[in-house]
């Protein structure tokens, strides 16, 4: 297909989704181009559906045109540039003055945002954090278990319960690799089961009697980053079995695909056999060296440099958030959580939505005539000291502009206090991954006592709040727009004592301060 015959499907099919601007999302699988839809109505299933280079549509959680290998791949950047080049010409809108309309140009920044982030590198990650997603809730409750179980030990209390909430605590993460070679291959197209099992042999204690490049290995040895790649092989080696592998572009029969007669008996153990024997002779070394890699390097760098390191992490978190970065993260802290009983980054990055709520506390007393902006500010502000800072960002923050930024810059404070105490020596973290806020006190740990821990991640929490409200106060609007936002027509526009029903965006797990599968 040329590029001309691309570009006139992807011309012909954005018509008929509504156009560029009923497209919250744009992306492509092996066959499919997968959009996702703000207004089902005006969609055309059957116009599309008569298009010659469509085979169909398929309407799951995206809106999913069928239009086969290879030419969805060539076709969807031109649809991408079509609908960039569509919003391109759309005419100025005024500034937003009430709720609605920062709640509207929020979702449509979000909504840009997530369309921005579904290049290969990032949908790549979102795959990884997909994986981890799912761990949280058990991450979280064994966490909550340990740090009960270590303040029964402190306090002497209990004695006999003890060792109980310890096998409770520590069962899970035990054996974290098998879930996540599980969820590994259910995530890539394998069996999940055969990921499992591959990543089982990790957690072998069997291991410890294995040399390889000249050292024993010991049982957990790599870890939840041995376990994924260990997953990921066995995927590859499964799809082999199952469909062969091409010699080449022009022919259309591969070689090697086990027989179906066969495939029940062999698939399984060759997956298990060849991706085993790979995992116990280099993945398990190599990605045991990668893993202490981690712990070491997080170490260091908030040992020596950690104020700076803190400053940087609280105020980049956000912008990372948007751009689906944070995502690399998630496999980070549940290493450091495997290693160390806990992750030293989590409560640095906690401080960027520290930094919202102070921030959205500013624009509430800078605004007093907007009733509208400063209701949807009260009713999204618990869930923000919660640690659930997406309604404050796109309902509030991000729409306006500066307060997003003084808002990072709170939260550059208060993660610069934090990591300044990991640098003097008593370290904060969290033995879990998911809250934030608040929410995160019941989890905090570190190497000093619990009070002293919880008191540093308090008052770094307070920093970030204070700064976070300073910056925004003098610093969050300019003249002109205290004005236009405190102009009588401006709270006009919505009924006194009314809560626009689009004010607060619900809060989603893997967005904002929160560090699950993001968007």
């Amino acid at each position: 297909m040329s590029e001309d015959k691309n570009r006139a499907t992807a011309a012909a099919i954005l018509p008929l989704v509504g156009g560029a601007a009923n497209l919250s999302s744009i992306a492509h699988c092996m066959t499919r181009l997968r959009l996702g839809i703000r207004d089902r109505s005006l969609v055309q299933d059957e116009a599309l559906k008569a298009l010659p280079a469509v085979m169909g549509v398929v309407e799951d959680d995206t809106y999913q045109i069928v239009l086969g290998p290879g030419a969805v791949a060539r076709i969807t950047p031109e649809f991408e540039r079509l609908a960039e080049e569509a919003r391109a010409t759309e005419p100025a809108a005024e500034p937003p003055t009430t709720a609605d309309e920062l709640a509207a140009q929020g979702a449509v920044l979000r909504a840009r945002q997530k369309a921005r982030n579904t290049t290969p590198g990032k949908l790549f990650l979102r795959r990884i954090a997909n994986i981890f997603v799912p761990l949280i809730p058990a991450l979280i409750g064994c966490g909550i278990v340990a740090g009960i179980n270590g303040l029964l030990t402190n306090l002497g209390w209990l004695p006999s319960v003890v060792p109980a909430l310890a096998a409770i605590a520590s069962g899970f993460m035990s054996l974290i690799a098998v879930f996540v070679g599980y969820h590994t291959a259910k995530e890539f197209g394998g069996t999940p089961i055969l990921g499992g099992a591959v990543a089982a042999i990790i957690v072998f204690p069997g291991d410890a009697n294995i040399t390889a490049f000249g050292q024993k290995l010991s049982p957990g040895q790599g870890g939840v980053l041995g376990a994924l790649a260990a997953a990921l092989l066995a995927v590859q080696v499964e799809k082999w079995c199952r469909n062969g592998v091409s010699p080449g572009r022009g022919r259309s029969r591969a070689w090697g695909r086990v027989p179906e007669a066969l495939d029940v008996l062999v698939t399984p153990t060759l997956t298990v056999l060849i991706s085993g024997l790979v995992t116990v002779f280099g993945l398990m070394y190599v990605a045991g060296e990668v893993s202490a890699d981690i712990g070491e390097f997080a170490n260091w760098l908030l040992a020596h440099g950690g104020a700076f390191a803190g400053f940087v992490l609280g105020g980049l978190f956000l912008p990372l958030v948007m751009l689906g970065l944070h995502q690399a993260l998630i496999p980070i802290h549940t290493t450091l959580i495997e290693q160390q009983g806990y992750t030293v980054l989590l409560p640095i990055l906690a401080m960027a939505g520290a930094g919202q709520v102070g921030a959205a506390l500013a624009v509430y007393l800078r605004l007093p005539r907007n009733r509208s902006i400063r209701t949807t500010i009260k009713s999204a502000l618990p869930a923000g000291f919660l640690g659930v800072g997406e309604p404050l960002i796109y309902g509030v923050s991000l729409p306006l502009g500066r307060p997003f930024i003084t808002a990072c810059i709170g939260g550059a404070f208060g993660g610069g206090f934090v990591g300044l105490f990991n640098q003097l020596g008593d370290a904060v973290g969290s033995t879990a991954i998911g809250p934030s806020g608040w929410a995160l006190f019941p989890l905090v740990k570190g190497d000093q006592g619990i009070v002293t821990t919880v008191t540093i991640y308090a008052v770094g929490l307070a920093i970030g709040y204070l700064v976070g409200f300073l910056a925004t106060y003098f610093f969050g609007f300019s003249r002109q727009m205290r004005t236009d936002l405190n102009d009588d027509d401006a709270v006009s526009h919505s009924a006194p004592g009314t809560v626009p029903a689009a004010s607060a965006p619900p809060a989603t797990s893997g967005t904002s301060t929160k560090l699950e599968s993001a968007q």
